[in-house]
């Protein structure tokens, strides 16, 4: 899914794969860095923690304001968006939160820059690397995956239920992680 972000001039690709065998995180992780452009940013994600797309669409929207605004964490885009899809201020619990790792066998990849046809050339390059196939599914939610996420960023049943209204479960539980991605912000 290829959005235009017209406050940034950026445009960001969120795609998703199944069925993934990642035997070394690492050397998947170089062979991507060697074949993106450079300006390109990219960062993989365990789909199975991952709320919806909009859960990675309002993490990168924050990493963007972050970095805008010069409160940013780290130090580059695609890190910046990792600590805020994982609400936490850590790299390293980010990564054993929401990153990529061989137990993985459903991941979320985002992509940004400022030409689609940049973004559109990076997906084609990196999707070669990608011994999976795509599946924007594995965004979406399932009851399985509820749980997890339940569990993933500590939602009780008492927020879920002060959040549901008509919409049902799977719109508050998407609202209560974009609401703990926003929250990221303002712990300083």
């Amino acid at each position: 899914m290829l959005t235009y972000i017209q406050e940034f001039r950026k445009y960001c690709e969120i795609a998703g794969f199944k069925n993934l065998e990642i035997d070394n995180t690492e050397g998947f992780l170089e062979e991507i860095n060697r074949k993106k452009p450079v300006d390109v940013e990219v960062q993989f994600f365990d789909a199975d923690i991952v709320a919806t797309w909009q859960h990675l669409y309002f993490a990168v929207l924050n990493a963007m304001t972050a970095f805008r605004n010069r409160e940013n964490i780290s130090k580059s885009l695609s890190i910046e968006t990792l600590l805020y899809t994982s609400a936490r201020r850590q790299i390293r619990k980010a990564m054993q939160l929401v990153g990529i790792k061989p137990t993985s066998p459903n991941i979320a990849l985002l992509i940004v820059e400022g030409k689609p046809d940049a973004v559109k050339s990076a997906l084609s390059k990196i999707s070669t690397c990608i011994d999976g196939q795509p599946d924007d599914s594995v965004l979406g939610l399932s009851a399985e995956k509820i749980e997890r996420i339940k569990r993933a960023f500590t939602i009780s049943e008492a927020q879920l239920e002060t959040v549901m209204d008509k919409d049902g479960v799977e719109k508050a539980i998407i609202d209560l992680v974009i609401e703990q991605v926003a929250l990221l912000a303002t712990l300083r």
